[in-house]
């Protein structure tokens, strides 16, 4: 096998392998920044408060969106929502999110910055 050949059939093997990733974003809705900030009520009552900490079921330090990559915000959403992930209170608020609510959210959290106290 020629360097030329091994070339193009390593080239056809990596699009193949990247087909199924494709024809999956395709399916996903184009989240808007602008509706996600009409909808982050939910979120703000916890993600919104500086140094929040939960006490159910569990006490942690509540996570920043602020600046999250938008493909985390979707994938932990989608986990909320299926039942990969088990927070009571976050299952709940993503099984009341369609896909577009979930991409608006991604997109508008994704766009924000995290805030930290000044020095």
């Amino acid at each position: 096998m020629t360097k030329t050949t091994r070339f193009a059939a390593a080239a056809v093997a990596a699009l193949a392998a990247a087909l199924p990733f494709a024809v999956a974003a395709q399916g996903a809705p184009a989240g808007n920044p602008v509706a996600g900030s009409q909808k982050t009520q939910m979120c703000a009552g916890c993600h919104g408060i500086e140094g929040w900490r939960t006490a159910y079921p569990e006490v942690y330090k509540v996570p920043k969106l602020g600046g999250q990559h938008q493909a985390y915000i979707v994938k932990a959403l989608q986990a909320y929502k299926s039942g990969e992930r088990t927070h009571p209170s976050m299952r709940a608020i993503a099984a009341s999110l369609s896909d577009q609510d979930v991409a608006d959210l991604a997109a508008y959290y994704a766009q924000t910055s995290v805030k930290t106290a000044a020095k």
